[in-house]
Protein backbone atom coordinates (compact mmCIF):
# COMPACT_ATOMS: atom_id res chain seq x y z
CA UNK A 1 0.00 0.00 0.00
CA UNK A 2 2.89 2.72 0.64
CA UNK A 3 4.57 1.92 -2.45
CA UNK A 4 1.01 2.89 -4.33
CA UNK A 5 0.61 6.24 -2.41
CA UNK A 6 4.10 7.01 -2.93
CA UNK A 7 3.52 5.96 -6.25
CA UNK A 8 0.19 7.81 -7.25
CA UNK A 9 1.81 11.21 -5.10
CA UNK A 10 4.56 11.28 -7.96
CA UNK A 11 2.28 10.99 -10.63
CA UNK A 12 0.16 13.68 -9.04
CA UNK A 13 3.66 15.94 -8.61
CA UNK A 14 4.33 15.22 -12.39
CA UNK A 15 0.93 15.93 -13.06
CA UNK A 16 0.82 19.25 -11.34
CA UNK A 17 3.99 21.01 -12.85
CA UNK A 18 3.36 19.84 -16.29
CA UNK A 19 -0.37 21.35 -16.04
CA UNK A 20 0.65 24.69 -17.59
CA UNK A 21 2.27 22.81 -20.50
CA UNK A 22 -0.76 20.87 -21.09
CA UNK A 23 -2.89 22.95 -20.93
CA UNK A 24 -1.03 25.31 -24.03
CA UNK A 25 -1.18 22.05 -26.16
CA UNK A 26 -4.98 21.67 -25.30
CA UNK A 27 -5.40 19.19 -23.05
CA UNK A 28 -8.62 19.72 -20.91
CA UNK A 29 -10.16 21.48 -24.06
CA UNK A 30 -10.53 18.61 -26.49
CA UNK A 31 -13.47 17.76 -28.28
CA UNK A 32 -15.76 15.93 -26.25
CA UNK A 33 -15.59 18.03 -23.05
CA UNK A 34 -18.31 19.27 -21.77
CA UNK A 35 -18.35 23.12 -20.70
CA UNK A 36 -21.49 25.22 -20.26
CA UNK A 37 -21.03 28.91 -19.48
CA UNK A 38 -23.66 31.59 -17.92
CA UNK A 39 -23.87 34.95 -16.80
CA UNK A 40 -22.82 33.77 -13.11
CA UNK A 41 -22.10 30.24 -13.73
CA UNK A 42 -19.80 27.96 -15.31
CA UNK A 43 -20.15 23.92 -15.74
CA UNK A 44 -16.94 22.33 -16.86
CA UNK A 45 -16.65 18.46 -17.14
CA UNK A 46 -13.67 16.98 -18.92
CA UNK A 47 -14.74 13.31 -19.88
CA UNK A 48 -12.76 13.61 -22.70
CA UNK A 49 -9.32 14.56 -21.43
CA UNK A 50 -10.17 12.29 -18.39
CA UNK A 51 -10.39 9.37 -20.62
CA UNK A 52 -7.54 9.85 -22.51
CA UNK A 53 -5.43 10.20 -19.60
CA UNK A 54 -6.87 7.39 -18.17
CA UNK A 55 -5.85 5.54 -21.28
CA UNK A 56 -2.58 6.89 -20.98
CA UNK A 57 -1.89 6.16 -17.55
CA UNK A 58 -3.40 2.50 -17.97
CA UNK A 59 -0.62 1.82 -20.31
CA UNK A 60 1.98 3.08 -18.50
CA UNK A 61 1.03 1.01 -15.35
CA UNK A 62 0.77 -2.28 -18.02
CA UNK A 63 4.49 -1.33 -19.35
CA UNK A 64 5.81 -0.88 -15.39
CA UNK A 65 4.04 -4.07 -14.79
CA UNK A 66 5.74 -6.11 -17.61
Amino acid sequence: MARFLTTLGIILVIAGVAWPWLTKIGFGRLPGDIVIERDDFRFYFPITSMILLSLVLSLILWLFRK
